[in-house]
């Protein structure tokens, strides 16, 4: 009998202090959303501002270098959201909302690409667009370490590089018929790729020294 007692005693406080990490880890992926969405909307309406600046571009003289200086600016601050929200991701296993914010940061970033384009034409401004297309979905494990050094590298090449390149990280396989438009505009049929300046790209590890050279 006292053994019983003893057996519902530890199952009961066994199944609340189960329910309470469920409810604390609800409120830390909530709160990371929370941030996640705040960000975002920050980043929006910069962005906005920005294709506002391009668009008068064509339309009164602005300083071009201001304008650039304005792009990379914008670049910097989404390339350091990614690594914090990949770090989200890496460790969310309740909360699937965090998946459509990373949905909505991937048609920022391409919205972004564009206009970065249209100012380095429009400007002559000499900085590289590099994007990173990389799967999201159920990433097997080969592709996953292969994805990892790609990331890795990228990284190091930002902290070398800094504002001679515009780093911008997209998941190309969240089915967005902005970015399949893109991928079908510039032949783009494996994951992971690295594109870098519209022109060419890098599908391997072992290509990933060509980059350096390219942007040396």
């Amino acid at each position: 009998m006292n053994q019983k007692y003893v057996f519902l005693q530890a199952l009961i406080i066994t199944i609340v202090v189960f329910n309470i990490g469920v409810f604390l880890g609800y409120k830390l992926e909530a709160s990371r959303i929370d941030k996640i969405n705040e960000w975002y909307l920050e980043s929006e309406m910069e962005l906005l501002d920005q294709r506002i600046q391009e668009i008068a571009l064509d339309l009164v003289d602005l300083n071009c270098d201001a304008v650039i200086q304005e792009n990379i600016n914008f670049a910097d601050r989404i390339f350091q959201e990614a690594l914090t929200i990949r770090d989200y991701e890496e460790a969310n296993k309740i909360n699937s909302d965090i998946i459509f914010q990373h949905k909505r940061y991937d048609l920022l970033r391409t919205l972004f690409w564009m206009e970065s384009m249209k100012i380095k034409e429009k400007c002559n401004a000499d900085y590289h667009n590099i994007v990173y297309l990389y799967q999201y979905n159920n990433v097997p494990l080969e592709k996953d370490a292969a994805q990892d050094v790609f990331s890795n590298f990228l990284s190091q090449i930002k902290q070398e590089k800094g504002n001679n390149v515009m780093l911008i990280p997209i998941a190309a396989d969240n089915d967005l018929p902005s970015v399949n438009l893109l991928l079908d505009r510039y032949n783009i049929t494996e994951l992971p790729v690295i594109f870098v300046d519209e022109k060419y790209k890098f599908e391997s590890i072992d290509s990933l020294q060509n980059i350096k050279d390219y942007l040396n």
